[in-house]
């Protein structure tokens, strides 16, 4: 039985840019061993499969596939579907604008989608992020993390800013870099990667920097996931609500609502603007809400 899909690029504005992301729909009738293979023939970062919701108050269940294993949770294909789900629902308006509530059964659990839609011109979507209840974790020396990214010890780190992990839904490394100049020598080498990362079972590393390309971005990152099958990743959501973490950490961002945008996909050609808003009270972070555009740039069927 054929099954249709759809290409979407998350967290831009113009077609060939962000994350690209596929999804295929009415995806009951495969199993987990079929939903993996498709993902590797795809070989995007994430493949969202939908499926038929548990609850009748949820628009959909969806199971989310890097080319080598399943995630309970991830930004971009969390965006991308619901943007997607909300375009194939929505009913026309007389003056072109449109806006739904998309919400989704993730491994995770419930996470809802706000999307906009408007006529000649990218969907937007926003999200609250899952909270993750654990603590940043303080990583090796930078003499360890800068060998494992290709640069030297000088280059990781600035102002107050440490490298540190955060264990969730995946567990990421955050590791902040001097400059401009640095991010683009940034190279995995394995052993070493696997020494410092790998072996503390973390599953993306994402790099960060105040410098930008964008005067209206107040940070410009990088994300590496080699043992998830993903050697560099354009845009990463998830890993952008982790760093939330990390910002009100080494910022001491006073209490109230603060927006930061993430640039990040620039190195590889694929420029993405992700947007982060986070709310902090007595000190605390809150809640981390992302948002970003998606658009759709192609359709087609599964013949296998």
């Amino acid at each position: 039985m054929a099954l249709n899909y759809y290409i979407l690029d998350v967290f831009t504005e113009r077609p060939f840019g962000g994350n690209p992301l596929a999804v295929v729909t009415e995806a009951d009738s495969l199993s987990s061993a079929d939903m993996q293979t498709i993902a590797r023939e795809f070989n995007l970062s994430e493949t969202v499969f939908v499926l038929t919701p548990t609850s009748a108050g949820h628009t959909a269940r969806i199971r989310i596939f890097t080319p080598s294993r399943e995630l309970a949770f991830a930004g971009h294909p969390t965006l991308g579907a619901a943007v997607l789900l909300a375009e194939l629902r929505s009913q026309p308006q007389l003056n072109g604008e449109s806006d739904a509530i998309i919400a989704l059964e993730e491994e995770i659990g419930s996470v809802r989608v706000g999307v906009r839609l408007r006529t000649q011109a990218a969907a937007f979507g926003e999200f609250d992020a899952p909270k993750a209840t654990a603590t940043l974790e303080r990583l090796p020396e930078p003499e360890e993390v800068s060998a494992a990214v290709g640069l030297i010890p000088i280059e990781v780190g600035f102002e107050n800013h440490k490298p540190t992990l955060l264990r969730g839904a995946n567990n990421f490394a955050f590791v902040p870099v001097a400059n401009l100049e640095a991010m683009a020598k940034v190279k995995v080498a394995p052993q070493r990667w696997a020494d410092v990362f790998s072996s503390r079972d973390v599953h993306g590393v994402f790099l960060y920097t105040r410098q930008s390309v964008r005067v209206q971005s107040a940070f410009h990152a990088r994300m590496f996931a080699p043992d998830l099958g993903v050697p560099e990743d354009p845009a990463t959501g998830s890993a952008a609500a982790g760093f939330a973490h990390v910002i009100n950490e080494f910022d001491e961002l006073p209490d109230g609502t603060h927006k930061r945008a993430i640039e990040q996909g620039i190195e590889m050609g694929r420029p993405s603007a992700i947007a982060l808003t986070m709310t902090i009270g007595r000190g605390k972070l809150e809640t981390v809400r992302i948002g970003g555009h998606a658009i759709r740039v192609a359709e087609g069927k599964l013949l296998a």
